[in-house]
């Protein structure tokens, strides 16, 4: 099965457009998990069995894990998510980009060592640092396109006879890079309207879509923006707001995080 055929499986049997993102920041960790070697990947597991029932994917974030030398917890949790809920598709947030030669590393990394189903990509230094991860033709490539932080603007909407860069982005890697059907792109819920024009040049191609919950992007003007033409096409992630919800009176973090993720579940779908 492909990534994009995992995805659409996903979204119909969860009934959800919810992308539940890891980011373990040790440092908002609950108290239990205080000086345990393997605190990062408890916590990410506990996240990941309340959350399971209510995310079309999950998406770990390297650098997390990278920064304090947890790779090997990094892979432990990509094991846990294959062994446990196969049926979840796993992206892993890289935002790789290199030339061909240590793009093919990179590929290999992220779909030999860590088996992700997808993996974020920057597109700046053109197709062939995009070429090798192609070569798996059942794994995703998601480029980055019209990001969500207020720094995207700097570059993504420079224009180049009169059309933004993100555009021209989003044409070609729907026109031209999507060899096996397998490319998505990355556009933030903070810009709708710019996620509403990717929308229309790519069709029903897959759009991860960040910026709801602690980065405030509007749930409803995000769907209509940026659902497909069966309202679906999205994963629209969530990674503080869920990861550390406030936990109401006799609630564990796990609850607290699956009582958040199926609320933001369920506003997505209102909008469907």
């Amino acid at each position: 099965m492909t990534f994009t055929e995992k995805l659409a499986v996903a979204t119909a049997n969860h009934h959800s457009l919810l992308c539940v993102g890891l980011d373990p920041d040790v440092a908002r960790f609950p108290a239990e998990f205080k000086d345990k070697p393997d605190a990062i990947f408890l916590f990410c597991k506990a996240i990941i069995d309340a959350t399971a029932s209510y995310a079309c994917a999950f998406k770990p974030q390297i650098a997390y894990f990278a920064a304090l030398s947890a790779e090997d917890q990094l892979q432990a949790i990509c094991d846990y998510l294959k062994q446990n809920y196969p049926d979840i598709p796993m992206v892993l947030d890289a935002k790789r980009g290199d030339i061909g030669s240590t793009a093919e590393q990179y590929a290999r990394e992220a779909f030999e060592r860590y088996d992700a189903d997808a993996v974020t990509l920057n597109p700046y230094m053109g197709f062939d640092s995009v070429e090798p991860y192609l070569e798996w033709k059942d794994r995703g490539a998601i480029i980055l396109c019209r990001t969500s932080n207020p720094g995207g603007s700097d570059l993504q909407f420079l224009t180049i006879d009169g059309v933004p860069l993100y555009q021209h982005v989003a044409r070609m890697v729907s026109e031209k890079w999507n060899l096996h059907g397998q490319c998505g792109l990355v556009v933030g819920a903070t810009f709708p309207h710019e996620l509403e024009q990717v929308r229309k040049i790519v069709g029903d191609m897959p759009l991860l879509v960040p910026g709801i919950g602690a980065q405030g992007g509007d749930i409803e003007a995000t769907v209509m923006a940026g659902r497909s033409s069966s309202g679906a096409g999205m994963m629209i992630n969530s990674s503080r707001a869920i990861l550390y919800a406030k936990p109401e009176a006799n609630e564990s973090f796990a609850e607290a995080a699956s009582r958040v993720a199926l609320q933001t579940r369920d506003a997505i779908n209102q909008f469907r």
